[in-house]
């Protein structure tokens, strides 16, 4: 074989470096200004190692990832207020914590409401400098503590309010909350009779609420796109009052999925429509992240063992068609085939 020198393969190929999730060789050659919260070596590390999360929690890495971002926002003045939930259970066994900042335990369903008041409290002591996050789950989020919450946006206090959703009560057993959709097998939607799992016309969008009270900013985001969620906490920390964020958040156990499929699960859900992304300020959607390619929403279904039955002992054709249709009315809704669009033109 003839000798080849490497400046001869370089000029014939670039080495190009695409991983940029983490601190890596590849994220070294990215410029500063454009690594993500995690990739720097100055990160905060808000929850640390040591928590006593599943294998493939969603929660744990949303967390991870929003409560970073917030901090670097805050510049490291930072208070977080947790509702009982997954989150807190697995990440504060008494007397141990994982967290490394200020951070409140509140009843399931006043998180909104303490987050307030410790808000107002660093107001009357002259240190508003210091951000507040309130942060729970779909249950603490979308049921408990939905009066709080919205008299939370009402006002329009000072607040981040960060829900994972997880689409059920995963601490206390895996039964159906509001956020719990069609379908979908829990504890209390067993997959029995004519019309097994959850059942259609149930349940609230709070994104979508959250919106009708013409807060300063809304958001949805995903695990699926760890840099999406920590550009909108970021910009979400850059503004004064109610802020909102719905993160979609895979739960392996209360799923059925298999651990190391999170990160594909989350990223299905958006690809089929049933999660769209999205973002809105005082009242009217601002943006949305286009699908890349469109998925019918059974690839994203057969990943999961709470909708096993849709498919075994037989197809379910009319409820998918169903599940099919929320998807596509969401495609339509947030305009996440634009770029399909524009490219036809």
């Amino acid at each position: 074989m003839p000798h080849v020198k490497l400046d001869d393969l370089t000029d014939q190929q670039k080495v190009k470096f695409y991983q940029k999730g983490t601190f890596t060789v590849g994220n070294r050659l990215v410029d500063p200004d454009n690594r993500g919260v995690q990739a720097s070596e100055a990160r905060s590390n808000a929850i640390t190692s040591g928590h006593r999360a599943c294998q493939g929690c969603g929660e744990a890495l949303g967390a991870r990832y929003a409560l970073d971002a917030a901090l670097r926002a805050a510049e490291g003045q930072l208070i977080a207020v947790n509702a009982t939930g997954c989150l807190e259970v697995f990440s504060t066994p008494y007397p141990e914590t994982s967290w490394q900042l200020p951070w409140m335990h509140s009843l399931f369903g006043n998180a909104p409401a303490v987050a307030t008041g410790v808000a107002a409290a660093m107001k009357v002591k002259g240190r508003e400098n210091v951000r507040v996050v309130a942060q729970g789950g779909d249950g603490g989020t979308t049921d408990i503590g939905f009066g709080c919450l919205s008299g939370m946006f009402e006002r329009n206090d000072d607040v981040l309010y960060v829900c994972y959703d997880n689409e059920a009560y995963m601490n206390t057993g895996v039964q159906r909350s509001s956020a719990t959709p069609p379908t979908a097998r829990t504890a209390t939607t067993p997959a029995v009779g004519d019309a097994p799992g959850n059942v259609f016309g149930t349940g609230k969008n709070v994104p979508l609420i959250a919106l009708a009270h013409n807060i300063p900013y809304v958001a949805t985001a995903s695990v699926a796109d760890l840099h999406d969620l920590e550009r909108k906490v970021q910009k979400a920390m850059r503004l004064r009052g109610a802020r909102y964020i719905h993160v979609f958040v895979p739960c392996p156990l209360g799923w059925g999925s298999d651990s190391k499929a999170t990160i594909k699960i989350a990223r299905l859900a958006s690809e089929c429509g049933l999660f769209p992304l999205w973002e809105g300020e005082d009242g009217l959607v601002t943006g949305s992240l286009p699908i890349r390619k469109k998925i019918p929403v059974d690839d994203y279904l057969k990943t999961q063992k709470r909708f096993r039955h849709l498919f075994e002992p037989q197809r379910d054709d009319a409820r998918i068609a169903a599940l099919q249709r929320m998807a596509d009315a969401n495609i339509k809704r947030f305009d996440l085939l634009r770029h399909e669009r524009e490219a036809a033109i």
